[in-house]
């Protein structure tokens, strides 16, 4: 019997302290989610306002200073980006837009768990359809047209830095509603011949301008490959190595990415590169710190990327052509849309 009550008073012990503990952590959630609701000083102007995915000389992104619009898609002047900003109220994790349709990658809080989803917006930013998405939102882009749209998440791991993750990449027709669910699907043709693997990955997905052809990375083998792929034929085709998160020019003749370049640190691992897609031919951008972002070209001359900062990350633009510097554009900003 007394062994028996020393058991139970154990077991006591160790449910008041679980419960302890998951109070503290509710309670910590619930103190950082009220800070992240509170301005900090310096940071930038938002007030709620209306956006419009069509306002040319515009920039729409995800705003990532702390206070009431954080995390909600938000606008400024492209001459101004400094300038005041416009808040919607729709909140994106990842995000991306282009002749009026937008899509937004979203985490949809649960009870248990939080799933997430694939949201396309029309030009006022009003749902049109959303989608399930297997995983945490990753990348995400959409047609110069307007009709595809494309979105790559993790499925297992949350960093492409090491070798340990799966991702998923789909893309949309958003007129017809057709849904590629994953690129896995497609006929690959890697160095001249059909290629099958069980390890092959995919994401961030950039699309020309004709909405058949696309660019993506491809990953297997422990190696990285740039790939052109055609919706029509639903191939893949590999066209050079150490290709990471494409970005194809408004002009469609090169593709700024990432690569893995040599001494750099293993969590660290990447510079920015612009790819000439008639010669092959390559050259490193004048941002020489390490990019973990899908590149998103300005114009045919200015590539814009993100890069940790205090309010969690800012935006970065520099020349294409490898020349000049880098310099800051806006702080507290991921995933622009310059429109």
């Amino acid at each position: 019997m007394t062994r028996l009550r020393s058991r139970l008073l154990v077991l006591l012990c160790a449910v008041t302290v679980l419960a302890v503990v998951a109070t503290g952590a509710v309670l910590h959630a619930a103190a950082r989610s009220d800070r992240l609701d509170v301005a900090k000083p310096g940071g930038p102007t938002v007030a709620a306002g209306r956006v419009v995915l069509t306002d040319e000389h515009r920039m729409v992104f995800r705003n990532m200073a702390w206070g009431p619009h954080r995390d909600e898609l938000t606008t400024v002047p492209v001459a101004k980006p400094g300038g005041a900003r416009t808040a919607s109220g729709v909140k994106c994790l990842r995000f991306y837009a282009a002749s009026g349709t937008g899509v937004c990658l979203q985490a949809v809080h649960g009870a248990l768990q939080d799933t997430y989803r694939a949201t396309v917006l029309d030009r006022n930013l009003k749902e049109k359809a959303h989608y399930p998405i297997p995983g945490i939102p990753s990348r995400a882009r959409v047609s110069p047209s307007g009709r595809l749209a494309a979105w790559t998440v993790f499925v297992g791991g949350d960093s492409y830095a090491g070798t340990d993750f799966s991702t998923r990449a789909a893309i949309l027709d958003t007129r017809t509603g057709t849904l590629i669910p994953s690129l896995e699907e497609f006929a690959i043709r890697k160095d001249g011949r059909p290629y099958r693997a069980a390890d092959v990955n995919f994401w961030g997905v950039t699309f020309a301008a004709d909405d058949r052809h696309f660019y993506a990375t491809l990953a297997t083998k422990g190696r990285t490959y740039l790939v052109r792929g055609d919706l029509e034929d639903r191939t893949l085709t590999t066209l050079r190595t150490n290709v990471e998160c494409p970005s194809l020019s408004p002009d469609g003749t090169r593709i700024a990415y990432k690569s893995r370049d040599g001494g750099l640190p293993a969590d660290a691992p990447w510079r920015l590169h612009v790819l000439d897609l008639s010669t092959l031919a390559d050259h490193p951008l004048a941002e020489t710190r390490s990019v973990d972002d899908q590149a998103v070209w300005k114009d045919d001359i200015t590539v814009a990327y993100a890069l940790p900062g205090d309010f969690g990350a800012d935006l970065y633009e520099v020349p294409a052509d490898g020349s000049g510097h880098p310099h800051r554009v806006l702080t507290a900003a991921v995933s622009p849309a310059y429109l």
